[in-house]
């Protein structure tokens, strides 16, 4: 019994220090490629916030804006001025929705697709540069990491599983501290 319990004291900082380097590797890969996008897309007179709702209505559209608004991990109201301008810069069209037509569904537009498809040709650019040493099993292997973590987090996020199972100060309204939206 005691084997046992050692046994999952030592997993259980096993854990702890690889979810630790964890963050700190996500953290450290967030910012380059958050100041790199910054920096691409807006070149292109839009947000990057603006570049991912016009991904993700390319991707999974038409889309209501609450479907999008929960797709982005933002507020309505934030979603809504996001809309707001990729429409009035023409990339973004509001029509009846199939299913309902008394509700209104965001489709991209023409110029919105070939917009996305120049940042995304731009993007993948870059990235080709960065995989140029690495060998192919390492390439794949990369590819298929990032994608499960973000599966993963994806999944965890949307059913509120990480906020329930720890102690979050989102939760207790301490949205101003480190870590928090």
């Amino acid at each position: 019994m005691a084997a046992s319990k050692s046994t999952r004291s030592e997993s259980f900082a096993a854990i702890h220090r690889d979810a630790r380097a964890l963050q700190a590797a996500v953290g450290d890969l967030v910012r380059v490629y958050q100041f790199r996008d910054r920096d691409r897309i807006c070149c292109h007179a839009i947000s990057v916030t603006q570049c991912h709702a016009l991904e993700t209505l390319i991707e999974h559209g038409p889309l209501r804006l609450g479907e999008l608004t929960e797709r982005l991990f933002l507020d309505k109201s934030t979603t809504s001025r996001v809309v707001r301008t990729l429409v009035k810069k023409g990339y973004v069209e509001q029509h009846a929705d199939a299913s309902d037509r008394r509700a209104t569904a965001l489709s991209p537009t023409r110029a919105g697709r070939t917009l996305c498809s120049r940042i995304t040709d731009d993007l993948i650019e870059q990235q080709k540069a960065l995989l140029a040493d690495l060998d192919p099993d390492v390439r794949a292997g990369v590819v298929n990491v990032i994608r499960r973590l973000a599966q993963a987090a994806d999944s965890r996020f949307r059913t509120g599983v990480s906020v329930a199972a720890s102690k979050s100060c989102c939760t207790r309204g301490d949205s101003g501290r480190a870590g928090c939206r």
